[in-house]
């Protein structure tokens, strides 16, 4: 393993706390890049392959080191020491990651939607002296955070509606889709079984299903079942809320063209298949939008109420992010800068419904999920 030497301070002579991101893709580079422009974290960017640490760029301001997740030593020497290390690395790899932080005594933040490596996240923590925050993205991580929020107000819960979509700005194929953010995530995510609560029972359904319409801004769009968004929600409020779904929002047609490749072709079975041709075929896009829907309905002090929140993320042309990298990466930062000032739990497994709304949008970080006006008044 290489390894370069991290700085302590800054220039005017403040600590600085050291932390490693383990992976040198789009959202790594982009944690890395907006802890490095507060001056206030110095960053040592880690991936197996040193032709992918060649793509960051001396913008980012970070250290790079070649390592194997998998060689327990070299990891140990990473993270000795260390405040934090943030995974943004295949979900394969959440297990050894966090095994690794756990040895040296670290904070741990990952981004991870897969629920078997949560699980062993969370088996991890029982034996931690540090935080283990994981799933800290966009869905789960943030939506997480804003739906409890939202249900904290009733006193009933009758209906929680989740919506998420990572979507191109300007579609003009017949799926209405570019790829924004990793395409064996969005195979994956069409395949696997999704949670939600039905009738108060949590139960497994099917992708691609519960397909609905829906209008934003003026914009038709569609929505249906996709897994991994729900994180640990469906934990918080089993036996507190009667219906509880999350939904992948997307162009209208979409689902029906995906139902058709992945159900009726048979690609489900053979997804490396699927994605060989997606890969081939739907080009990727920077000019990407997120958009964020939420909805709960119940009774508070006896009446029928409904809370709804809404926005949408466009691009940071300023710092070069589209608009996934910087909410994703976004998110994870706010995290770590709330373990930092002591704003949420810094032992054991931290659960994203326990950090507060609230001190989320005050963040410098998580600002950038607030609607205009509120972002505006925290700046």
């Amino acid at each position: 393993m290489r390894r370069l030497q991290t700085r302590s301070t800054n220039l005017k002579g403040a600590k600085m706390e050291n932390i490693v991101v383990i992976g040198a893709g789009q959202i790594g580079r982009a944690i890395a890049k907006l802890l490095t422009d507060t001056g206030e974290y110095a960053v040592t960017i880690a991936d197996r392959a040193e032709t992918q640490l060649k793509t960051v760029g001396p913008e980012t301001a970070a250290q790079t080191a070649v390592v194997d997740v998998k060689a327990a030593d070299s990891m140990h020497a990473l993270l000795a020491g260390k405040f934090a290390v943030i995974s943004a690395a295949p979900y394969d790899l959440t297990e050894d990651i966090a095994a690794a932080a756990l040895r040296a005594g670290t904070h741990y933040i990952d981004l991870t939607e897969d629920v078997a490596s949560t699980e062993k996240v969370k088996a991890l923590a029982t034996s931690a002296s540090t935080a283990f925050v994981p799933q800290c993205g966009l869905a789960p991580g943030f939506i997480s955070i804003l739906a409890n929020d939202l249900c904290a107000e009733f006193d009933t819960i009758d209906e929680v509606k989740l919506r998420v979509g990572a979507l191109p700005q300007f579609p003009d194929n017949s799926l209405r889709y570019n790829f924004t953010w990793s395409p064996e995530g969005v195979v994956n995510e069409y395949i696997e079984p999704c949670d939600a609560i039905v009738n108060g029972q949590r139960v497994k359904v099917p992708a691609l299903d519960g397909l609905e319409t829906m209008v934003l801004d003026g914009t038709d769009f569609e929505a249906f079942n996709t897994s991994g968004g729900l994180g640990s929600l469906t934990d918080v409020l089993g036996g507190k809320a009667r219906n509880v779904t999350y939904k992948t929002i997307r162009f209208p047609g979409h689902n029906r063209l995906m139902r058709f490749l992945l159900q009726e072709l048979g690609m489900a079975e053979t997804p490396e298949v699927c994605l060989s041709l997606l890969k081939r075929n739907i080009p990727t896009t920077r000019q990407d939008m997120i958009v964020i829907y939420a909805d709960v309905t119940g009774t508070i002090d006896g009446q029928y109420c409904r809370r709804s929140f809404q926005n949408k993320v466009l691009p940071d042309a300023v710092r070069g992010l589209t608009a996934i990298q910087l909410t994703t990466a976004s998110s994870a930062c706010a995290i770590l800068d709330l373990l930092k000032t002591g704003e949420i739990g810094t032992r054991g497994y931290i659960m994203q419904e326990t950090i507060p709304l609230k001190a989320f949008f005050a963040n410098r970080f998580g600002k950038v999920f607030a609607p205009a006006a509120l972002a505006a008044a925290a700046a």
